[in-house]
């Protein structure tokens, strides 16, 4: 099969790559316009391989994409602004990258009759909730820019289904951590400041949950649903790893050697969702489980981050 992967050289979508070379004869073209979180350097260990090609581009300019998508069997749409803090500062790049740009690929693959679409959304679409877990059918409330234009993005991949027959399939998966996470995302973002000596600005009281999800375990699981999920459904995608944004930072704390005195408790972020949760019943039917134990994953994480500063530091923002 071949594949075209929107924002192949990011976080998530890299990590995906790596995936389906090491556990198919697929081949695959990233398809990334390396805005400041596409890197290369994510790919960089896959120079070479005969069945991976990289085309720069955006998902915004329909000429671009065609030329690309044509002789594709699937299309994996990662591509997307990602960062809530980025959409409070900046919303217009999120709906029109997330929204226009999402529009854009289903037409065009629509268009040249692509065999499966995949669209991948986040658990953020939902909204905050207090007891329970969301289900696919659970109704969107998103509360940040970011998460309005995902959930906009859902709608826009769906209506193709209904109306021109895309064979579209939407994950929508809880937070990720992992190698090659940009250096702005929380988990990141706290071990190369205590790597570099630096506190942790912790948001509010600290007692916001969030659900972990080691980002091979999401890869593995995303690519299960291209390949055996249902098409016109949806699928969450999560760990079970509920915990405080506290009790996160004391673990990272604690993996790296410091205390509570490292800590930075700064102004809470603008309408911070206070817990997300979702069931993951539809995608464990088809077979997936989370492979790695959380504190596993984040020991391994912490690692990887300290054995590549080569890596992360060229990223930092001066002072951060």
């Amino acid at each position: 099969m071949r594949l075209l992967v929107t924002g192949g050289a990011g976080f998530i979508g890299s990590n995906y790559v790596h995936h389906v070379l090491e556990h198919s004869d697929d081949s695959v073209t990233v398809f990334d316009a390396l805005t400041y979180a596409g890197n290369l350097a994510n790919l960089e260990d896959l120079d070479g391989n005969p069945r991976l090609t990289f085309v720069q581009g955006d998902i915004t300019d329909r000429a671009a994409v065609t030329a690309v998508m044509d002789g594709h069997d699937a299309v994996v749409h990662f591509a997307a602004e990602s960062h809530v803090d980025r959409s409070i500062a900046s919303p217009d790049e999120f709906v029109h990258t997330n929204c226009d740009g999402t529009n854009v690929m289903c037409d065009v693959a629509r268009r040249v009759g692509v065999d499966r679409f995949l669209h991948i959304s986040t658990d953020e679409v939902y909204g905050s909730i207090e007891e329970g877990s969301f289900t696919e059918a659970d109704r969107l409330e998103p509360r940040s820019p970011y998460s309005a234009s995902k959930a906009g993005s859902d709608l826009i991949a769906m209506s193709y289904r209904t109306t021109y027959g895309l064979p579209v399939l939407v994950t929508r998966s809880s937070n990720n951590f992992g190698p090659y996470q940009f250096p702005e995302k929380v988990i990141p973002l706290f071990v190369t400041n205590l790597l570099d000596g630096r506190k942790v600005p912790l948001y509010g009281d600290g007692l916001n949950v969030r659900d972990w999800c080691y980002v091979m375990d999401n890869c593995a699981a995303v690519d299960l649903v291209l390949r055996r999920g249902e098409v016109g459904e949806i699928y969450n995608i999560g760990a079970g790893n509920e915990i405080t944004n506290r009790e996160l930072t004391d673990a990272i704390l604690g993996l790296l050697g410091h205390g509570d005195e490292m800590i930075d408790y700064v102004e809470d972020r603008l309408g911070h969702d206070r817990r997300y949760s979702i069931d993951t019943t539809k995608v464990e039917a088809l077979g997936w489980r989370p492979a790695r134990e959380l504190r596993e994953a984040l020991a391994a994480t912490v690692a990887w981050y300290r054995d590549n500063s080569w890596w992360w530091r060229p990223l930092r923002a001066p002072g951060r």
